[in-house]
């Protein structure tokens, strides 16, 4: 249990980083990749958006702790575990941004939690 409890900081706080950039990144806007000139702009724009640079602030982080379960834990036991963060991100955007889940989404889902309960006990 301790183990998992590891595992899901990164996991978790790689989350927050992911929600950090959609937040930014649905005030920046769609890129536009016909216009080659606005690509500069349209990074410049996304990468000076505080909620972006947060998000990725949280992923640096992440990746510090996933540093430590990587010397603690093997690699064949914590990486599926990171699909957690799918299950985690689809009940935060449904909830945080409103995002529509689709029946088959959920039910991936579950499939996903079913997969880590089976990693999990071994």
């Amino acid at each position: 249990m301790q183990t998992i409890l590891l595992v899901l900081v990164p996991v978790l706080i790689g989350v927050v980083g992911q929600l950090f950039l959609k937040k930014g990144m649905s005030l920046v806007g769609q890129f536009d990749f016909g216009l080659a000139a606005q690509i500069v702009p349209q990074f410049v724009r996304a990468f000076t958006n505080p909620w972006v640079l947060a998000g990725f602030i949280f992923y640096f982080v992440s990746s510090l702790f996933w540093m430590i379960v990587l010397s603690r834990v093997d690699l064949s036991f914590a990486y599926p575990l990171l699909s957690l963060g799918y299950a985690v991100v689809l009940l935060a955007s449904f909830f945080f941004f409103r995002e529509p889940v689709s029946a088959v989404r959920w039910l991936g889902v579950l499939v996903i939690m079913l997969g880590v309960t089976l990693i999990s006990r071994s």
